[in-house]
């Protein structure tokens, strides 16, 4: 399933992003105060979508979550469309915290490092499509931390946006691989080393020839994987520290700060 940001109507939707006052009505002086939030809202649905991912999603799910009806959450909050746009934000908050002092290199490592981990916290996250931004200041901040760090390396702009887009796609595509790696033996039935070991034994079988016509993949194959029931998670770790620090060494050659 995959979900586009800006679905809903962008002047109320923006507005609650940024807690604007024309989000919504305001509350008179006096009177009684209101029985919802729109930050109690999103903490409900994050917690929702943490459990059910975007599939297990609705206003009636947040609403039992809450002890109240999904009629009472449209007053805070249209439709669930605009809600995914206001959780997707929510959930990267925190992430643009002060970097360490340890050169523009450890600091993109960590801004990477915080990436995943969010996106392993909330794996739905990883149900929204990157290809339009929400627009929000929570994930405006993500951005503006790594174009802050990455500032001391004096990098041309064309090559802080190239480096930046690779960095982004390092670590969603491997917070993909991971978050897929834990749930498919859940979500298929069967576990990974079974699978696996049917299907090896299977492609001796039918495919006996394998090595010859594809060499590399089998010499690239030879190398054992990690031991243990997640290996593949590991698998992928290895893969994303790994391309990273390629990522990072290339950019260091390219770096004019020396």
């Amino acid at each position: 399933m995959v979900v586009y940001a800006g679905q809903g109507d962008p002047q109320r939707t923006l507005a609650l992003l940024w807690r604007a006052s024309s989000a919504g009505p305001a509350r008179p002086a006096r009177g009684p105060k209101p029985a919802l939030t729109v930050d109690a809202i999103l903490n409900a649905a994050i917690a929702v979508a943490d459990e059910s991912g975007l599939d297990g999603l609705s206003m009636r799910a947040v609403g039992e979550r809450l002890g109240h009806t999904a009629m009472s959450l449209y007053t805070y909050v249209p439709t669930k469309r605009e809600l995914i746009d206001l959780m997707y934000d929510q959930a990267h908050a925190g992430l643009a915290r002060t970097e360490p002092s340890g050169g523009w290199r450890a600091e993109t490592e960590a801004w990477a490092d915080d990436l995943q981990a969010c996106y392993l916290r909330h794996p739905w996250l990883l149900q929204v499509s990157h290809a339009r931004p929400v627009l929000g200041p929570h994930e405006q901040a993500v951005l503006e931390r790594v174009l802050r760090v990455l500032g001391p390396a004096e990098l041309p702009s064309a090559t802080v946006r190239a480096v930046v887009s690779s960095l982004f796609s390092l670590v969603r595509g491997s917070a993909q691989s991971i978050a897929e790696a834990r749930s498919a033996a859940g979500s298929t039935g069967t576990p990974d080393q079974e699978w696996w070991s049917l299907r090896s034994r299977l492609m001796r079988e039918i495919v006996p020839d394998f090595a010859e016509r594809f060499p590399h993949s089998t010499l690239l194959a030879a190398q054992p994987p990690p031991d243990g029931a997640d290996q593949w998670e590991r698998m992928a770790r290895d893969a994303f520290t790994g391309g990273l620090a390629i990522l990072l060494d290339g950019l260091e050659r390219h770096s004019t700060s020396g």
